[in-house]
């Protein structure tokens, strides 16, 4: 029995799960002990005082977040669901001048830090911003600046979630089931909300749980508006609590604890909805889906196409460049000039710092993630470990969970005294960024690297195994040249979220260490808007060259033909 559970097979299994519990699990696990027994990390046993959880509701500040984050989620949840399918559907079906990019813009915004689309949009409808100066649209401040302003934000930077889902599913189609509709005199719309969407509910509700989860977690938007508008929401209140003299693990606990509590009953209505019914409706008759020239109103479809990814990117992205190139002269209105760019190393200035701190972190859990991805990916797709479906609900889990609430949970677990003695006191130190990174990463990574090895057949380690390769040696020899490429995209893809995690590395980086997230925050909360936007274009253009280089370098070439 022993040896079959901990045989050599199963060494790997037991070893990246091991790993996920300690990068993933425990950390959070740490956030509901803190509720339960506040003082267990701090030397004191003492049961907690469960009423705090209701305080929620008595203390203004923690019931104003927590409705605030009720109020953007559902509403962005609604709004987003609904921009994202309508637009899927309809980029599914018709083929329109500037389709493709909706494309383009669509995995712009999933790649593109949400503090910066925030950060645009600040700078676009401030009091003072892009609106009101050169095109004197004075409203513009009054409406974007209300929780229901605020909704309609961060569903033009959300709605690619439910636009991917919807599109995804509507890859294939069986038109027989549409055209009996019509033969029964049914017309084109009774048909869509009889036959198709109903088909298509696993889509929505997917979507929809993407657009929740990523709303009430997002830490950007509040930590952007802050400086023009107080919106708080359970993210934004959370990182204050560990930023206040005393510093508050209480509140940062009871509110982590209702910030899990709405990703986990997301995630229930979602299973509840779709697990007693069928959607499994293809068969040998379906056909790819090709979109298709509209007969009538083609030019409609551009125009909104174009507003949209106008608003969605053009204002975020656009505002961002105007402000790093021009400064307010008061009465004299608006000139160009340069000097944002030249202030960001001048004195030899933070951003420079701070950059290069971001890239060692980024680089640091670009290679960690994608060894434990690479293990993770192994296990999922080879072996026989009977822990296989742990793992993969694990390696997942940090995709759903914000990152603040990883943050709070890795102070606890990081923060212990008796790990002084041992030398791994990480909190206080870079090397706890570099964790909670490859945490960060590890979903990303493992679905990149499990899609690519499951071509890779299984008799090729195994014919290597009976000719006597040795575990290390069948990774080396075979799956790591054939995925060398998967390999390549899935430590860039980390590297590249890593650079711009605000929200872990705003709670946990160390004393005099500034990172390149950090830097532009606190450039926008001291409103010095023209500097970070310079910081962020300047900063966005040094990742990408450092990205497309090692792609360069490291991604194989095709040999000539």
């Amino acid at each position: 029995m022993f040896a079959r559970i901990f045989g050599y097979g199963n060494r790997t299994g037991w070893l990246v799960l091991a790993v996920l519990v300690l990068l993933i699990l425990l950390p959070l696990a740490a956030v509901v002990i803190q509720v339960l027994l506040p003082g267990v990390f701090f030397g004191t046993w003492e049961l907690g005082d469960l009423s705090l959880l209701l305080d929620v509701f008595k203390r203004p500040l923690w019931y104003q977040s927590l409705k605030n984050t009720l109020t953007l989620g559902i509403g962005t949840t609604v709004l987003g669901t609904i921009l994202g399918a309508a637009l899927a559907t309809v980029r599914s079906n018709w083929s329109f001048p500037g389709s493709k990019l909706l494309d383009g813009t669509v995995w712009l915004l999933l790649i593109t830090p949400s503090f910066i689309i925030a950060q645009g949009w600040v700078l676009f409808a401030a009091a003072d911003g892009l609106a009101s100066r050169w095109l004197g649209w004075d409203w513009v401040h009054s409406a974007v600046f209300t929780p229901a302003g605020l909704v309609f934000v961060m569903s033009f930077s959300k709605f690619p979630f439910a636009y991917l889902a919807v599109r995804s599913a509507l890859e294939w189609k069986v038109d027989r089931l549409s055209e009996a509709g019509r033969l029964n005199g049914g017309s084109a719309w009774t048909v869509w909300r009889t036959v198709q969407a109903p088909l298509l509910l696993p889509a929505y509700f997917s979507g929809a749980m993407l657009v929740f989860m990523d709303a009430v977690g997002d830490f950007g938007l509040p930590a952007s508006i802050a400086a023009v508008f107080r919106f708080p929401t359970l993210p934004y209140s959370i990182y204050s609590a560990l930023y206040t003299s005393p510093i508050r693990f209480d509140m940062a606990g009871v509110l982590s604890f209702y910030l899990v509590l709405l990703i986990a009953l997301a995630m229930s209505v979602q299973f509840y909805a779709l697990r007693k019914s069928r959607f499994d409706f293809l068969n040998s008759r379906a056909t790819r889906s090709e979109p298709r020239k509209p007969s009538r109103g083609g030019a409609w479809l551009a125009a909104v196409n174009l507003l949209i990814v106008a608003i969605a990117a053009g204002v975020p992205f656009g505002s961002n460049l105007v402000s790093s190139v021009t400064r307010a002269n008061g009465e004299r209105g608006v000139s160009f000039t340069f000097e944002h760019y030249g202030e960001l190393f001048r004195n030899g200035g933070v951003l420079s710092e701070g950059l290069l701190h971001s890239l060692e972190i980024a680089a640091g859990a670009a290679l960690i993630g994608a060894l434990v991805g690479f293990l993770v990916s192994y296990v999922l797709t080879y072996s026989t470990f009977s822990l296989r479906q742990a793992v993969d609900v694990i390696s997942l889990i940090s995709l759903a969970v914000p990152g603040v609430v990883l943050g709070i949970g890795y102070i606890f677990i990081w923060n212990q005294a008796w790990l002084e003695r041992i030398g791994l006191l990480l909190y206080g130190k870079p090397a706890i960024l570099v964790l909670a990174s490859v945490a960060g990463a590890i979903p990303v990574i493992t679905r990149i690297l499990t899609g690519a090895m499951a071509k890779v057949p299984r008799s090729l380690l195994s014919a290597a195994q009976m000719q006597g390769a040795p575990f290390g040696r069948r990774l080396r020899t075979i799956l790591l040249p054939l995925l060398r490429g998967a390999l390549v995209s899935a430590a860039l893809a980390a590297f590249g979220a890593s650079v711009f995690d605000l929200a872990t590395t705003s709670i946990l980086f160390p004393p005099n260490f500034m990172t390149l997230p950090v830097v532009i925050n606190k450039a926008f909360e001291d409103l010095r808007f023209g500097y970070a936007a310079a910081a962020t274009l300047t900063g966005g253009g040094v990742v990408i060259a450092i990205i497309f280089a090692a792609e360069w370098l490291f991604k194989p070439r095709r040999g000539p033909k």
